[in-house]
């Protein structure tokens, strides 16, 4: 069966939808990404020789550790350099030079980071760019700390070699591919004083944080995506712990913030971008 015929097949879409809720994973959130994790089903299925989805589910109720195995093909990974290029513009511009005001009133010189389902690097990579050429020259003294975390070890593998196809590169700025990357044939190294800044760590957000508090954290397109509403505000209340008083929250342009009731209030009207009172 091919990937069409597969999309095709409601039984498929039955299927997510009786499995997703068990993952406290929601089927809004996947629906419009289901081709890939269809297509990693239906390789599973032949893979262990069951021949059907009736059989598949059967078999998740007889082993529960392919539970496991299942939740791995629901991760979508769609990342790049600047992604959302509105947010990461009003960020540099915006957002971090008022963060660093703050800080320098407090007597802190380290703005650290933490990019939640960082997938290859190129979210914690951007803001090291970016940094270093928007804020760096103008504060000279703050330095940037960014702890990335991601569930997948092979990405972790691939954001750990910084090496990159140009289509991963097309939305940063030119000057900054030019200054930051080494072309290697038809891929890009991202330089190491541009890696220096970033740390990278095996976590599930659903289960923990990294060490310590942050004055920015990154979550956008994974928790407030895919995760169901109680997983969602488990993980927003796992970070509001995390985050500094007066730290802000960067979430996905299209991504439900349960922020009612909690300390998180709009840093500016229709950026999804958040601060902690």
């Amino acid at each position: 069966m091919d990937i069409t015929s597969i999309m095709k097949d409601n039984k498929y879409i039955h299927f997510l939808q009786w499995a997703l809720p068990r993952l406290n994973l929601r089927w809004r959130g996947l629906r419009k990404v289901r081709r890939q994790v269809c297509k990693r089903i239906h390789n599973r299925i032949t893979e262990l020789g069951i021949g059907s989805l009736s059989s598949y589910k059967k078999y998740l109720e007889e082993n529960p550790d392919e539970w496991t195995i299942l939740d791995s093909f629901c991760r979508i990974t769609i990342s790049r350099f600047y992604r959302d290029r509105i947010v990461y513009d009003y960020l540099f511009a915006d957002v971090l030079p008022a963060l660093v005001d703050m800080c320098t009133l407090n007597n802190n010189r380290i703005i650290r980071v933490w990019s939640a389902g960082c997938a290859s690097g190129e979210e914690p990579y951007t803001l090291s760019i970016g940094w270093q050429h928007t804020i760096q020259p103008v504060y000279p003294e703050m330095k940037v700390h960014i702890i990335a975390t991601d569930i997948d070890p092979v990405m972790l593998t691939r954001a750990d070699e910084a090496c990159y196809p140009p289509s991963s590169l097309r939305s940063l700025p030119v000057k900054w591919k030019d200054e930051a990357f080494k072309k290697k044939v038809d891929s890009f190294i991202l330089l190491q004083p541009y890696k220096n800044a970033v740390r990278f760590e095996l976590l599930d957000i659903r289960e923990k944080a990294p060490k310590g508090v942050f004055q920015v954290i990154f979550c956008r397109n994974l928790a407030f995506t895919y995760f169901d509403q109680e997983l969602r505000q488990a993980v927003l209340q796992r970070i509001g712990k995390k985050l500094a008083t007066g730290g802000i929250l960067i979430t996905g342009g299209h991504e439900e913030v349960p922020i009612a009731g909690t300390d998180f209030v709009p840093w500016v009207e229709h950026m999804p971008i958040f601060q902690k009172k």
